[in-house]
C-alpha cells in the first residue's frame, strides 16, 4: 500500500501482504508430525508426513526412516497411529526428552508412567502440543506436531500452450484457400462434364435415321477426258470417235502382241529341242533321261556346256563314272581307300587294333576300431560297422583326388537320450583330407543308435583308411 507524505497509517486498514495470506486457504483437521533427522550436529533430513500414519524406522529398506542401529528391529515403529491417535514408542538403550501435558521429561523417566507392550517396549501417548527429541545411537530424531500444509493446487498449462489445433489455425488463409480449391475444380469439372451438350431429341426413332442415311446423295465422279479420240469437225463424228478410238486400238495392241509371241514361242521350242537332242546324246538316250526331260517341273535350262566336258560324265556308259577319286568302296574286300578297315577283314584288323586290358584307379579298405562310450549304448559298434560301405565310398571319393592318401581318424560322436546322433566332430585326423573327414562325419550324423537314456553318451570311434594292392 502507497502512504501519501503527511498521511499516518490507518490501523482498521490491513496491508497488502496481509490480504494476501487472509486470502489463502487455512488449512483445517488434526495436526501431523514434522520429523527431523540430525546426526553430529547436521540435518539430515526433514519431512512432514502429510498423512497421519505410522513412522517406522529400522535397516529395512521398506522402513520410512533407516537408520543403521541394532537396538531396535528391522522396522520398528517409533510413532505408532492408533485410533486417530500417536504414541511414542521407546526400548532401553534409547534417551532423549519429551515435552508432554505434564512437562518436560527424559525418556528414561517415561519408564515408570510408560505402558510395557511387549518385551522390552514401552509407548506413551502424545497430544498436538507434545513435541521433544529421541537419541537412537548416533542419530537423533527431532519431533513435533504442525498444522498440515495446504493442499497444493493442481499445476495448469497456460491457455496459449492448452489451446488445441484449432487455435493455431490460421482461418483467413484457410477460407481463401479452400474457395480457390472450389472455383478451381469446379470449372474443370465443368469441361468435362456432359451437361453443356446439346439434348438429343428422343423422339427420332432408328428406322427414320436408317431412311435418312438412305436419302444422302452419293458423291460426283469426275470424267477425264479421253486425249487418244481424234478430233473431227462434225458434231456426229466428235461422238462417235470416242467410242471406236479405243476397240481400233486395242485390236492393233492385240495382233502386235499376238505375232511377237508367236516368234518367241517358235524360238523357244527350236531350243527346248535341241537342248533335248544334246542331252540325250550326254547321256546315252536312257529313259531316265526322257522321262526327267518330259517332267514340266524342271525348267528348260542350256546344258550344252555339261555335255561338252567330259570331266564327270561318260558319253558312252549309261551310269556315273568317277574320274580319279578312286575305286568303288566293297564291303569286305582288302583294296585301296577305305575297305582297309572294314569290320570283316579277319584277324589282320584285329592284329593291327591290339587287345583291350582294364585299366583302374586305386582302390581303399575301411577298417573301424572298437569304440570307447562315456555311457554304455547297447549294438554301437553294430550300428558303426553297418556305416562302412558309405565310409569306404567317401575314402574311395577322396582318392581320385589325391591317390597315395591314407590314414587313420577319430570322430567324438555326442548320442542323446533317444539315441539320435547330435554332434560328430573329428578329434584327431592323421593322414587324410579334410574332405573325407567331413564326408564320414556326415555319415555319422545321420545315424541311429540304441538308447542310452540319462543324459546321452559320448562315442569315441577310430576308423582306419588303407589303399588294397593293385
Amino acid at each position: 500500500m502507497t502512504m501519501q507524505p503527511g498521511q499516518a497509517p490507518n490501523p482498521q486498514r490491513p496491508g497488502q501482504m496481509t490480504a494476501v495470506m487472509r486470502a489463502m486457504a487455512q488449512a483445517t483437521g488434526p495436526k501431523v508430525l514434522r520429523i527431523g533427522v540430525v546426526q553430529g550436529g547436521r540435518v539430515l533430513e526433514e519431512r512432514i508426513i502429510k498423512q497421519r500414519t505410522t513412522v517406522t524406522v529400522g535397516q529395512s529398506e521398506k522402513a520410512m526412516f533407516v537408520v543403521p542401529s541394532q537396538l531396535v528391529p528391522p522396522q520398528f515403529k517409533l510413532f505408532e497411529l492408533i485410533a486417530g491417535e500417536y504414541y511414542l514408542n521407546f526400548v532401553d538403550g534409547m534417551s532423549g526428552r519429551v515435552a508432554l501435558a505434564s512437562g518436560i521429561t527424559d525418556i528414561a523417566a517415561l519408564k515408570g508412567q510408560a505402558k510395557k507392550v511387549a518385551g522390552n517396549v514401552y509407548q506413551v501417548k502424545l497430544t498436538d502440543e507434545a513435541r521433544g527429541k529421541v537419541v537412537l545411537g548416533d542419530l537423533t530424531f527431532l519431533f513435533q506436531f504442525v498444522a498440515p500444509p495446504p493442499v497444493q493446487p493442481k499445476p495448469q498449462l497456460p491457455l496459449a500452450v492448452k489451446g488445441g489445433l484449432a487455435s493455431q489455425i490460421d482461418w483467413t488463409l484457410t477460407i481463401i484457400a479452400a474457395f480457390s480449391f472450389l472455383l478451381h475444380f469446379g470449372v474443370i469439372g465443368a469441361m468435362y462434364s456432359d451437361w453443356m451438350d446439346p439434348v438429343v431429341d428422343d423422339s427420332i426413332s432408328v428406322q427414320a435415321l436408317a431412311d435418312l442415311q438412305k436419302n444422302v446423295p452419293p458423291p460426283e465422279v469426275e470424267q477425264k477426258p479421253d486425249d487418244t479420240a481424234t478430233p473431227t469437225p462434225t458434231a456426229s463424228a466428235t461422238t462417235a470417235a470416242p467410242t471406236k478410238a479405243p476397240s481400233n486400238s486395242s485390236s492393233q495392241s492385240s495382233a502386235k502382241a499376238g505375232q511377237v509371241s508367236d516368234a518367241k514361242a517358235a524360238a523357244l521350242s527350236a531350243q527346248a529341242d535341241k537342248m533335248e537332242v544334246q542331252l540325250l546324246a550326254a547321256f546315252g538316250g536312257g529313259s531316265a533321261v526322257q522321262g526327267a526331260l518330259n517332267r514340266s517341273d524342271i525348267p528348260p535350262v542350256d546344258l550344252s556346256g555339261a555335255a561338252a566336258s567330259n570331266t564327270g560324265v561318260s558319253s558312252t556308259g549309261g551310269g556315273l563314272n568317277l574320274g580319279s577319286g578312286g575305286a568303288p568302296v566293297a564291303a569286305g574286300k582288302n583294296g585301296g581307300g577305305l575297305a582297309g578297315i572294314s569290320a570283316g577283314n579277319g584277324a589282320s584288323a584285329q592284329a593291327g587294333a591290339g587287345a583291350g586290358r582294364d585299366v583302374g584307379g586305386p582302390k581303399g579298405d575301411v577298417s573301424v576300431g572298437t569304440s570307447s562310450a562315456s555311457v554304455p549304448v547297447s549294438g554301437a559298434d553294430s550300428v558303426i560297422a553297418r556305416l562302412r560301405p558309405g565310409f569306404r565310398a567317401c575314402y574311395q571319393t577322396g582318392l581320385q583326388s589325391d591317390p597315395t592318401m591314407s590314414g587313420k581318424v577319430t570322430f567324438s560322436v555326442k548320442v542323446g537320450p533317444n539315441g539320435e546322433v547330435s554332434s560328430a566332430d573329428v578329434s584327431s585326423n592323421s593322414g587324410l583330407s579334410d574332405g573325407v573327414a567331413n564326408c564320414i562325419a556326415r555319415k555319422l550324423r545321420n545315424a541311429q543308435f540304441d538308447a542310452p537314456g540319462g543324459g546321452g553318451s559320448t562315442l569315441q570311434v577310430p576308423v582306419s583308411f588303407v589303399q588294397q594292392g593293385k
